[in-house]
């Protein structure tokens, strides 16, 4: 590994402590150098305060040396004016030397803008450095950027038999307590979480944070007719709740009903949460949903639990169509990772 790697891959490690504080925005981390050494460095560390490149400017003591050091940033510096200042002016008004950025931005705001401020400044800037670690730590932001989508994860636990629920919809329990652990871990990280009208009906879930630490998601439901019960969870208005309907728009406290036309088509649940900047969402189920979403080749990851119990009959599991990434055992339950092959 050479200087330059070390450099960015410490800025993306940085950037990682910004995880869930700093949506919609990007995570970001920067670290300045002088001489091969690090004299400053920072993260984007809460949406709204200052980004990465002011954090890490103000930590170096001797702001003489700047115009001598290289500045590496894993996303481009940002151009415009938002919460914060454009950082790519910070960097030109300082003098640095060079600037080495990990991956462009997607955001049409900045997308180049950045750079083409930091060049007519006379800085040398290189890009592309580690730009596939970058683009996935931050594959949320990429893809509500250049999809005009929430990032879509799937998840299901399914029998050694291939069943996703009983005949009567009974599901408990498929997954260790372990699995069901790691499944409140994921919630915590990302913007929303979603279920079917069945699946809210039969499994009556609360879809929060219980067995982790981190801020509950979005919850979802799809109920088009409004036939579920107001007595169950999901409408306890503990949580932020959106429930897609075709009868009513109505808002009541943390429940918001937001009726959409006759016969709406997943894709516009997900267009009016990618314009209330909902980046990411993981979808439970049920089987319908997650059939729906794999025929329409509309997920990003799906992350399947496979447990040590069989039901011999019941409701099959979706099949999924894509790339296996992993395999992890866990306490006997096996997950497994997938993409598609055609992301």
């Amino acid at each position: 590994m050479d200087q330059q790697e070390k450099f960015m891959l410490r800025a993306i490690e940085l950037a990682e402590l910004g995880r869930r504080k700093v949506s919609p925005n990007p995570m970001v981390g920067c670290v300045i150098v002088h001489e091969d050494l690090i004299i400053g460095e920072g993260y984007h560390e809460i949406y709204g305060g200052p980004h990465a490149e002011p954090n890490a400017i103000h930590m170096v003591k001797d702001q003489t040396l700047l115009k001598e050091s290289t500045v590496y940033v894993s996303l481009e510096p940002c151009a415009h004016w938002g919460k914060t200042p454009p950082c790519a002016n910070l960097l030109t008004e300082k003098g640095v030397k060079k600037v080495v950025i990990g991956a462009v931005d997607s955001n049409p705001l900045v997308g180049g803008r950045g750079i083409q401020i930091l060049k007519d400044a006379g800085i040398e800037v290189e890009t592309g450095l580690l730009e596939d670690k970058v683009r996935e730590q931050n594959i949320r932001f990429f893809t509500f950027m250049e999809k005009k989508r929430p990032y879509i994860i799937l998840k299901w636990a399914e029998t050694k038999d291939g069943f996703i629920a009983r005949e009567n919809y009974d599901s408990k329990w498929i997954s260790n307590p372990y699995s069901r652990q790691l499944v409140h871990k994921w919630r915590a990280e990302e913007d929303a979480i979603m279920v079917g009208t069945l699946t809210a009906q039969y499994d009556n879930p609360q879809l929060n944070v219980r067995n982790w630490q981190g801020e509950h998601p979005l919850r979802v439901v799809i109920d088009r007719n409004l036939r579920l019960s107001p007595g169950l969870y999901l409408f306890d208005k503990s949580e932020a709740t959106l429930c897609y309907n075709q009868i009513k728009n109505q808002l009541a406290h943390n429940l918001e009903k937001v009726k959409l036309k006759v016969g709406f088509e997943l894709e516009e649940v997900f267009e009016d949460l990618y314009q209330r900047k909902i980046q990411s969402i993981i979808v439970e189920g049920g089987a319908k949903i997650l059939n729906k979403l794999i025929e329409k080749e509309l997920w990003d990851e799906a992350r399947v639990f496979t447990g040590d119990v069989k039901f011999k009959s019941g409701i099959p599991a979706p099949q999924i169509k894509g790339a296996l990434i992993s395999d992890t055992m866990i306490m006997g339950d096996k997950l497994s990772i997938w993409k598609p092959n055609n992301p």
